[in-house]
């Protein structure tokens, strides 16, 4: 997966950097682990929307409401996927490790306006061991997502995890 997605980048001029860690299995560990703000580190979230699959983007230290989600979808109903409904969807990529890049899987981004508002985004790259770290403005143009406000931020973990370099 991340050939697949560097070469996605290269393809379209932007700039990037590939960051390899120790095995990390959640966005805040991976923030922990790589000494990066949590807001910075973005999560990509399965979402069952009445039966239609969609990806949540959000910063690590964010949850969804997911009453104001699905207000913003337009859905009476949307609550987390099932691993087993989402899987085969990503079938390059480690489950869990899936980057925010929805739209080259066919799948609808929302991205929460918290994250969008960083300069940078730093997201696993298909992989719990590499990330990608790039500006947010190259991120939104390649995948369009629909921004809103849909995260609620983790007090505790965010003040852990924020106070770093």
């Amino acid at each position: 997966m991340v050939r697949r997605l560097t070469d996605y980048l290269d393809k379209n001029s932007v700039k990037y950097v590939v960051l390899t860690h120790s095995p990390a299995y959640t966005a805040l560990e991976v923030a922990v682990t790589t000494h990066v703000p949590g807001r910075e580190v973005a999560k990509a979230v399965m979402v069952n929307a009445e039966g239609k699959m969609c990806m949540a983007v959000l910063p690590s230290s964010y949850m969804i409401d997911f009453g104001a989600l699905q207000k913003a979808l337009g859905k009476a109903d949307a609550e987390l996927a099932a691993e087993a409904d989402f899987r085969e969807s990503f079938p390059e990529c480690e489950v869990g490790a899936m980057p925010p890049f929805g739209n080259l899987f066919g799948i609808d981004v929302y991205v929460d306006q918290h994250l969008i508002e960083q300069p940078e985004i730093i997201f696993n790259a298909g992989t719990h061991r590499e990330l990608i770290k790039m500006a947010t403005d190259d991120f939104q143009r390649l995948v369009q997502p629909k921004v809103f406000s849909f995260g609620v931020k983790r007090k505790k973990l965010e003040d852990e995890v924020d106070i770093m370099p």
